[in-house]
């Protein structure tokens, strides 16, 4: 499977890191409400989950039509059989470009072994390392994926806020949290020790000072421990 041009439909952070990227490799054209896709042989839609099957139903069949969404199915697609999708396992901003593609994973999903090999190809030429993805378990991954880049949003906002109320930088956790990252999220700490009267202390101080944030601690601490006993 080889394609030979592309349009890439939509503009936003995904849109913007992947048509780039795309223009290394193969001519491509980045297109917007008009959807002028011209005779390109790949329709990538980089466009809102919610959107997704109304510009595929507007767009002429013929070509391979894939997206690039984590949660939506393949039945978005329709009416086109040639379909598939990639979803780039990256958390994207507008503020860099297709660097933020590089060495990430994505998931893969097609309706016949055609369409997953087109997929990989996709994913290949973006600098993606691509696995394949039943489409009937895209819940279960889509929500993998959110605890790990958005939830991870939360938690620091949690932690800064501890780290304020304490009258320390709260930019003093970045390096403690990419260390966590680089040991292969090897577990230390008051519950791995089993010190749970440092956790009590904890809950006491939170319940004092940011009152709004003990119940996530401890809904935190009994996930934690279940990993300790692991």
């Amino acid at each position: 499977m080889h394609f030979t041009s592309a349009a890439v439909v939509g503009a936003g952070r995904v849109g913007s890191a992947v048509a780039p990227r795309l223009g290394e490799r193969l001519p491509t054209r980045t297109v917007g409400r008009a959807l002028d896709v011209g005779d390109a042989d790949l329709v990538l839609l980089c466009v809102p989950d919610r959107a997704i099957a109304e510009v595929a139903g507007a767009i002429p069949r013929g070509a391979w039509v894939a997206h690039t969404s984590g949660a939506c199915r393949l039945d978005e697609l329709d009416p086109h059989e040639r379909r598939f999708s990639v979803h780039p396992l990256q958390t994207f901003t507008r503020a860099r470009g297709p660097e933020q593609l590089d060495g990430a994973w994505a998931a893969v999903s097609g309706e016949s072994d055609e369409a997953v090999e087109a997929g990989f190809e996709l994913a290949r030429l973006l600098g993606l390392e691509p696995f394949e993805l039943d489409d009937e378990e895209r819940p279960a991954y889509h929500a993998g994926a959110a605890i790990a880049s958005n939830y991870l949003v939360t938690i620091h906002w949690a932690a800064a806020e501890l780290l304020r109320a304490a009258g320390a930088p709260p930019e003093a956790l970045e390096p403690l949290m990419r260390r966590t990252i680089e040991n292969g999220f090897e577990l230390t700490g008051p519950i791995a020790r089993g010190d749970w009267e440092t956790v009590e202390r904890h809950l006491a101080e939170i319940r004092a000072r940011r009152p709004q944030l003990e119940p996530m601690y401890r809904a935190l601490a009994d996930a934690t421990a279940t990993v300790a006993a692991l």
